[in-house]
């Protein structure tokens, strides 16, 4: 957890275990170096009858005070690099086996939902659309297909600490499984015009029952008004 912000994905208590890695050893390096910078201040500060010391830089035993923390700080990047990499193939490279997929559409300035009806196939006549709220199962290894239809945006779940940017023109693939239920903001991390202030959503975590129960509620097929387009879908799942 960082700070008070939950962690509720399954990759977000490793990303915040490798933010916390770089915090530390930047942080240690950071209060050494100020503590050396003013203690050297004060050491060679001017005084009276203490003649200046005239160096090339090139004296072994100051050289020592370079070549031995640069050796550590190399050490100390090779553990960071090897804990990102990790952490990186976990969640941008690795893509689990979907339980389900959602199809998230970003505009300016709101975010429309494409959720997989009973059937729990995506793209069939049971699809249910959704504006700015995505309900997910808890425990369900989701897909997510991010688009944008404009410009770029940013698709942020700081439970999840999931953010990845929508591009006009392409389909981006990701994935996330929630671990708790409850509800959370959905925000655009990329500046996208003048309503980017404004362009927040929430996800909703469900249990199992609870979210088949919303599918079934909601469904185009349920209801007997299965839209004919996108568009009309879009415009029919934007009330719930």
């Amino acid at each position: 957890m960082i700070l008070s912000l939950p962690s509720l994905s399954t990759y977000s208590g490793d990303i915040d275990r490798l933010v916390l890695l770089v915090t530390v050893l930047v942080g240690v390096w950071f209060v050494a170096t100020q503590i050396m910078f003013f203690w050297l201040l004060w050491r060679f500060r001017a005084r009276d009858g203490v003649k200046s010391q005239y160096i090339t830089g090139k004296e072994p035993h100051l050289k020592r005070w370079i070549n031995i923390p640069h050796t550590l700080i190399l050490f100390c990047d090779i553990v960071i690099i090897v804990g990102a990499v990790r952490v990186w193939v976990e969640v941008k490279q690795t893509l689990p086996p979907a339980d389900d997929t959602v199809r998230v559409v970003g505009q300016q300035w709101t975010w429309t939902f494409q959720h997989s009806g009973a059937d729990g196939v995506l793209d069939t006549a049971d699809d249910v659309w959704t504006s700015d709220t995505l309900h997910v199962a808890e425990g369900k290894t989701y897909h997510f297909l991010l688009e944008a239809k404009d410009v770029v945006h940013s698709f942020f779940v700081p439970v999840f600490r999931l953010k990845q940017d929508a591009i006009p023109g392409r389909t981006i693939t990701g994935w996330f499984r929630a671990t708790k239920t409850g509800t959370y903001d959905i925000t655009c991390a990329q500046i996208c015009g003048i309503g980017h202030g404004i362009m927040a959503g929430c996800i909703d975590i469900e249990t199992a029952q609870q979210h088949a129960a919303w599918v079934q509620q909601h469904s185009a097929v349920a209801l007997g008004a299965a839209p004919t387009d996108t568009t009309a879908a879009a415009s029919a799942g934007a009330k719930n």
